[in-house]
């Protein structure tokens, strides 16, 4: 039968409202789904939105690393920071509160003007800090009376702290607050009262100890007070970093040089671990995480010591004598000189216009390489020196560690200088001359080095060979296990300067005689250096000893000496610069040899 176009008109009407019921079905029905999500499922959220209320993130600080020494004692630490905060909407006079508290915590006028601007600057529910790093006591007594002092809210947070002071405030270094231009991208910065690392390892190390911020998604109204924590994803700490150091040994050098102006390095000549690494006089790091004032600052800086800056690796002096092994090692290696040649030393030498001098005024006579050594004989050396020539002498104190920087994770390292004819034809455009190379023969003129270099210098002379590199981190102690470059040179002929060292301290020909070890099992061996810092008349050298003592102290010579010990099986090396101390055997031999001293009786214990 077929089909009317009326019916067919009426079977397409009724598929299209069929089609778009449906689709009305399926929308109403997402409509009522968003609905319920929104009025049911999300209820306590979009509550909080329709009551002009939001969601903020806030970024929670990381507790900054530990710095300790391989023994485990704390360095750098965190410790409660006992504080008192004012509110200023819970008090009706700001003022009039600040009166209060000082009659239990003294609160001076620049304390409370600058309080007063931060409550009309600040939200009025926002907390001022008052006063922080306080003493037990001092926040008991604020607490106990916390009924009379409307707005006062004491508080305990986390500070840095150094626990030693000055004993290893150069190492250390010290943290402080940020400024404007150290912001940059990292979020954790702009926290108020966040520190970073500012000088020493905290600096160089601060990415490290920084730690990562966790998150706290609360809940605040639209003044920005926060009603409730929602969530919380808690910061990671910082990696706390063991040191080489020695907590003991660091003490013991910084007490016995207490009183100079000096630098003090321990090492193991095996490892290349530093033990110890002092300068003196120092500051106490705690004074720049506190904020230290103007006036305390200004004392540092104008101080003629230098207490800010680490002698061991930032100051460079002329090695003097102590830079004789060098000398003596190139001329052997070079087979310039034979070890039982004997050179006459009747006090001067003379060469081209000029005349030199030997520091004793008699002369030495006929010496040996190990006399030489042992008596410190200047005219023996100038010789040697010319014979050798300043290209070899620099390439010898260059494969024991002189003239370059180590990079041990301590800011401000120097490199000193290894100078050769290259050298000064480069820097001043003028060629190299004979009494350069006499000057640098007996550790004066253009070479300088630092007490870090002398240390590594003499660990490489006894350790039989081998090209330590200092290291001051156990990080960096696992990493290099691999055993260092074995340093070219004939053993007899080192063998010869070990036992020049060991004949300053144990041979009555030695310059250091007085000072070696009577009591039994102990010895060492070492040499003593004097650096002149200024040029000297001829009268003064004829009596330099009663001159050094009678000049301005910034005038007088600079005392040395490098050391190591046991001397069978040397296990330590140590260098010694007193700033203007005059002569390394009377001045600095004595210091090396307490430390040395001190060594031993710990490995007994």
């Amino acid at each position: 039968m077929a089909t009317s176009p009326d019916d067919q008109k009426y079977k397409l009407f009724t598929r299209r409202a069929g089609l778009i019921s449906g689709g009305m079905l399926i929308l109403t029905s997402g409509l009522i789904g968003r609905m319920y999500f929104l009025q049911v499922v999300g209820q306590d959220q979009y509550k909080l939105l329709a009551d002009k209320n939001r969601i903020s993130l806030r970024l929670l600080a990381p507790e900054r690393g530990k710095i300790l020494d391989r023994n485990g004692h704390g360095l750098a630490i965190n410790r409660t920071d006992y504080r008192v905060n004012i509110i200023p909407e819970q008090t009706d006079n700001v003022e009039e509160t600040l009166e209060a508290l000082n009659k239990i915590l003294p609160v001076s006028e620049r304390q409370k003007r600058r309080i007063l601007r931060a409550a009309g600057r600040q939200r009025a529910f926002l907390p001022v800090i008052v006063a922080e790093n306080l003493d037990w006591e001092t926040f008991s007594r604020v607490n106990i009376n916390i009924p009379d002092l409307p707005g006062i809210q004491p508080d305990m947070g986390i500070t840095r702290y150094y626990p030693e002071k000055d004993l290893l405030a150069h190492i250390v270094g010290y943290v402080s607050s940020v400024n404007e231009r150290e912001i940059g991208e990292d979020p954790l910065l702009e926290l108020p009262g966040f520190k970073i690392g500012k000088n020493g390892m905290e600096r160089i190390l601060d990415q490290r100890l920084r730690g990562k911020a966790g998150n706290s998604r609360v809940e605040v109204n639209v003044m920005g007070r926060v009603i409730r924590e929602l969530s919380r994803n808690d910061s990671v700490s910082g990696d706390t970093l063991n040191l080489t150091i020695d907590r003991g040994i660091q003490k013991f050098t910084a007490d016995r040089v207490r009183d100079e102006s000096a630098a003090v390095v321990v090492m193991d000549v095996h490892s290349g671990e530093i033990l110890a690494l002092t300068s003196t006089p120092a500051f106490d790091p705690n004074d720049f995480n506190l904020g230290i004032s103007q006036k305390k600052y200004d004392v540092l800086l104008n101080d003629a010591r230098k207490p800010l800056i680490n002698k061991t690796v930032q100051g460079e002096y002329p090695p003097g004598s102590t830079f004789k092994m060098i000398v003596a090692l190139a001329a052997l290696e070079a087979g310039v000189i034979d070890s039982q040649e004997k050179i006459f030393c009747n006090s001067k030498y003379e060469i081209g216009n000029t005349t030199k001098y030997c520091w004793k005024r008699q002369g030495h006579g006929h010496v040996s390489m190990v006399e030489a050594i042992a008596g410190s004989c200047d005219v023996y050396f100038y010789e040697v020196a010319g014979r050798v020539g300043i290209d070899k002498i620099h390439e010898m104190a260059e494969r024991f560690g002189l003239g370059k920087k180590f990079d041990i994770d301590i800011p401000g390292e120097k490199k000193g200088l290894n100078p050769s004819k290259g050298w000064k034809m480069a820097t001043r455009g003028v060629r190299w001359q004979g009494g350069d190379t006499a000057n640098v023969g007996i550790g004066q003129g253009d070479v300088l080095v630092t007490p870090l270099q002398l240390c590594v210098m003499t660990a490489r002379l006894v350790n039989g060979g081998k090209a330590v590199t200092p290291k001051i981190l156990f990080d960096d102690v696992d990493v290099a296990d691999i055993s260092p470059e074995v340093i070219p040179y004939s053993r007899r002929n080192m063998e010869i300067i070990l036992k020049g060292m060991d004949a300053v301290i144990n041979d009555p020909i030695g310059v250091a005689f007085a000072q070696r070890m009577r009591k039994k099992g102990m010895s060492f061996g070492g040499k003593t250096g004097s650096a002149q810092v200024r040029r000297i008349t001829q009268s003064e050298r004829d009596d330099r000893v009663r001159k050094n003592e009678e000049k301005p102290w910034i005038e007088r010579d600079h005392a040395l000496f490098v050391g190591y010990g046991p001397l069978e099986n040397p296990r330590y090396a140590v260098s010694v610069i007193v700033e203007h101390g005059g002569g390394g055997a009377k001045k600095a031999a004595p210091i090396a040899k307490d430390v040395l001293e001190f060594m031993f009786a710990k490995d007994e214990v």
